[in-house]
């Protein structure tokens, strides 16, 4: 591998960010994007030439609910890093999605509401990344509103996440009173409202401000000092190789509305985030980054992105050596090879051309069909499998129809493509094959419907049928038609395989103590 590859690996930083709904995720990466040069003011992404503008929040239903379902990626250079940050979807009904996004990743942003504290979609995240071991940094977002106080907060991480962590910086104050930030990793102090000349004060050998200000007359400076004093003496010690292993949590305080303390964060956050990590196979051999051949795996497939051109785009992480447009690539599952003649990097839905990409890299791939969620691709002559992506059981159903049967075309056609993005999951009847849609929370049907009218022009009668418990089979061979009842219904999966659908966990013991030959199986 050259030099100049092998730099270029190294120089990769890719993170997702991760928070409960409202905690100021899709603000932050805003700014960060600001910084990185990308957008020219924050709430605005720079388009390339057309003069249109953009937020990472790109869908009709997003911008009118205010809310992330889908995950956005946008890359910039920073500092001689270049930077990918995958905005994940905050709302808990489109953990999926995020919980394959991490799998992307090679470290995530916390992002915690200063004011809540650690809330529920926040902890179910916080667990997957321990359980991926993915280094985790947590940014302390709202200062500038009144929150709980801030030993309360880091008391919480680590008794609520069970993380040890370790406060790069401290608040001076809160709320209307909130004087700025004791930078304790750059050992100064940043003031919050003022000339951007006389934004940092030196602090001496001994901790305090080295020069006479009027902050220093306040309680809340008083308050900050002792507590740094209390986190010298008690708190954790700083450790590099324990935050690379995710057994500890910097955490940085700031306000990403106002734009404080988010570039302090950014530059910090380089200096201790992972360069792009190695990947299992499924047959638990590792892939390095640095290996010379290209590998890398599909964690999402995003339909109409640009609905005037019906495209299909399939993410691609890379994980090892270099992509170039033009070569050839073979598709793992299928052993089909071909050639990559369209290729894209993003910028929340601006998109470019790339021509070039390296492991740690998140590229697009247009897709005519042949991509699934989980599927590898590798441009050497060996191919593997690397390990499968997590695919949830859904809890929700719903028979889905065409209210205008002449749209029957259209509407199969649109289920197909929504299906293959992973949100929702394809069941369909044995006999009469009516279609029946699965999904881990409401909002994703209330996506769907809104897409396939929207997107493919079709509206749609949605019938539900509640919460069902859904199970797979192990020995499907033994399966017969006849073990079905009123509280049992089986259906087929988008792959052919076969399901129960259980009206209750009660419906579901009935079945096993009948029929203690059949192995039923649950997804994640």
């Amino acid at each position: 591998m050259s030099s100049n590859l092998e730099q270029d690996i190294l120089s990769r930083r890719t993170f997702a960010i991760i928070s409960h709904p409202d905690a100021g995720k899709t603000t932050i990466t805003e700014k960060l994007l600001y910084f990185g040069g990308a957008i020219r003011d924050a709430g605005t992404v720079k388009a390339k030439k057309t003069g249109k503008f953009a937020t990472s929040d790109w869908m009709e239903i997003e911008k009118q609910r205010g809310i992330s379902v889908t995950s956005s990626v946008m890359q910039f250079d920073y500092n001689g890093r270049r930077v990918n940050i995958l905005d994940t979807p905050g709302h808990s009904d489109f953990s999926e999605d995020t919980y394959r996004t991490l799998m992307a990743v090679d470290s995530a942003v916390m992002v915690v509401d200063a004011a809540k504290g650690i809330e529920a979609q926040t902890l179910k995240l916080f667990k997957v990344c321990r359980m991926r071991g993915i280094p985790i940094f947590t940014f302390i977002n709202k200062l500038d509103r009144q929150g709980k106080e801030p030993l309360e907060l880091m008391e919480e991480l680590e008794e609520v996440l069970g993380i040890e962590s370790y406060a790069m910086n401290w608040p001076i104050g809160m709320g209307k009173e909130f004087l700025g930030i004791y930078d304790r990793y750059n050992k100064r102090i940043e003031q919050f409202r003022t000339e951007e000349e006389e934004r940092f004060l030196p602090i001496d050998e001994n901790g305090e401000l080295a020069v006479e200000h009027e902050m220093k007359k306040t309680s809340y400076y008083t308050q900050a000092m002792e507590d740094i004093m209390l986190l010298n003496e008690a708190g954790n010690d700083f450790s590099a190789e324990r935050v690379t292993r995710g057994e500890l949590t910097p955490v940085f305080f700031g306000s990403a509305l106002t734009n404080f303390g988010v570039q302090t964060f950014l530059e910090t956050y380089l200096n201790f985030a992972p360069t792009p990590q190695p990947r299992l196979t499924e047959d638990e051999q590792i892939v390095d980054p640095l290996d010379k051949d290209f590998s890398g795996f599909v964690f999402k497939i995003q339909a109409n992105m640009n609905p005037a051109h019906r495209d299909r785009i399939a993410f691609v992480r890379i994980v090892s050596g270099e992509f170039e447009r033009g070569m050839n690539m073979t598709l793992s599952r299928t052993n089909k090879s071909f050639k990559v003649t369209q290729s894209t990097q993003f910028l929340a839905d601006d998109r470019e051309t790339v021509d070039k990409a390296v492991a740690g890299d998140i590229i697009g791939l247009y897709d005519t069909g042949n991509y699934q969620i989980g599927d590898t691709v590798v441009g050497g002559k060996k191919t593997f499998q690397f390990e499968r992506l997590p695919q949830f059981t859904p809890e929700l159903f719903m028979k889905v129809t065409a209210k205008n049967v002449m749209k029957s075309k259209h509407f199969h056609k649109g289920i197909l493509q929504l299906v293959q993005e992973g949100a929702i999951q394809y069941y369909k009847t044995l006999h009469t094959e009516e279609v029946i849609l699965g999904a881990v929370g409401q909002l994703q049907f209330e996506v769907f419907e809104h897409r396939m009218k929207a997107e493919y022009n079709v509206d749609v009668r949605m019938e539900p049928m509640g919460s069902k418990i859904a199970r797979w089979i192990q020995n499907e061979g033994d399966v017969k038609e006849s073990m079905t009842g009123p509280r049992s219904m089986l259906v087929h999966d988008r792959y052919e395989n076969l399901v129960f659908l259980f009206e209750n966990e009660f419906a579901m013991r009935w079945f096993q103590d009948k029929n203690e030959n059949i192995e039923l199986y649950s997804l994640l």
